[in-house]
């Protein structure tokens, strides 16, 4: 009986000692568990609110200055001096068009300005040949008026007829007519040299509008050389051959023919939702990188922020009138400029590209901040 007592008290020890072990387990399986999410939430609350501070937008793009440069006179084309990927300089000749009808106009207006230098100088003259006309008819009707007045004296004492008078009469008025009606064409030249008998002719408004004209044909004349407004690539002249009719761009609506002429200065125009933009700033450092060159950055900075959305520019903006409306995030243009890049690769307007601008304010400091 004693050895089986030992062997029940052995095994009902042994089975609370197991009995113990598992609550230790369960116990500390219960610690775990709770601690351990516990934790992990601590550790993402605090990652969470360190974080925030930089501020990425994939809708972003490479832009360049563009330009189709055309002319603003129409005309054949000549010749062509580019070809498509040419870097070119600012005064460059990019095309030229068929010069002869603009020379020609050119000689017309020449011609037509030398006919109205003629014409002041003969209206000066013909002033100052009414003047010499007025002078002596004014002295005709002196003698005539003194000879009316000998007349009228001497048919007082019946010396002479009364038909020489009435003549000596008629010879004064008809002086006196003849004077005011030279006076007259006198003063009408006058006035077509602007009341000045000594006027330059180039103070004439006859010279100075024949001379717009020839300043107009002779600029027409250069418009007929097309030149580079600045530097950069020609990025389209495949539409322009010699013989092509070039249209004014002030006779059509669009230019018909024209070069591409892509600037050498590129930035980065990024369409940024308006709650990503609360604390972003002019000059905010960004981190830029472009889907063609993979492991290649570029550094930058906030250029400007736009003072409208994308839509407040629309030709047709969105009317919300109706009582169905739905609230849609907005789209800020904002600019970034390039500083410098990581690699020496070439960006091409229009790459797509990501950036991440550096705001300074983690989450916990705006928390801190009540924004």
């Amino acid at each position: 009986m004693s050895v089986l007592d030992n062997s029940v008290s052995a095994y009902a020890a042994s089975s609370q000692g197991k009995a113990g072990l598992w609550a230790d387990k369960a116990r500390l399986r219960r610690v775990l568990m709770f601690g351990g999410v516990g934790l992990f939430l601590a550790v993402a609350g605090i990652i969470y609110l360190m974080g925030g501070r930089y501020v990425t937008a994939d809708d972003s793009y490479v832009h360049a200055n563009k330009l189709m440069v055309s002319t603003d006179v129409s005309g054949l084309v000549e010749s062509v001096n580019v070809h498509e990927g040419q870097q070119v300089k600012a005064g460059d000749i990019l095309f030229t068009l068929d010069r002869k009808p603009f020379e020609i106009a050119l000689e017309n207006a020449k011609a037509a300005l030398a006919q109205t230098v003629q014409d002041v100088e003969s209206t000066r003259a013909s002033y100052h040949a009414a003047m010499a006309q007025v002078a002596a008819q004014q002295a005709m009707a002196n003698v005539n008026a003194a000879t009316y007045n000998r007349y009228q004296a001497l048919a007082k004492q019946n010396a002479i007829a009364p038909l020489q008078v009435d003549t000596a009469r008629a010879a004064e008025l008809n002086a006196k007519a003849m004077t005011a009606s030279l006076q007259q064409t006198a003063a009408t030249l006058l006035a077509k040299l602007n009341g000045n008998p000594g006027m330059p002719v180039e103070q004439a408004p006859a010279y100075q509008k024949a001379k717009a004209a020839v300043d107009e044909v002779q600029r027409q004349l250069g418009h007929a050389v097309v030149r580079a407004p600045f530097d950069g690539t020609v990025g389209e002249v495949d539409s322009l051959q010699p013989g092509t009719l070039v249209i004014s761009a002030m006779s059509a609506f669009t230019t018909t023919s024209a070069v591409g002429l892509i600037g050498k200065d590129v930035w980065i125009s990024s369409d940024m939702k308006e709650t990503d933009i609360t604390h972003i700033r002019t000059g905010a450092p960004v981190d830029i990188s472009v889907d063609t060159y993979p492991g290649c950055q570029w550094k930058g900075h906030v250029a400007n922020v736009s003072a409208g959305s994308d839509s407040s520019f629309s030709a047709l903006p969105a009317e919300n009138a109706s009582g169905n409306w739905v609230k849609v995030v907005q789209r800020i243009p904002v600019r970034i400029a390039i500083e410098k890049s990581e690699c020496d690769r070439p960006l091409r307007a229009g790459m797509s590209a990501v950036i991440a601008v550096d705001t300074g304010k983690r989450r916990l400091a705006r928390l801190l901040d009540g924004r």
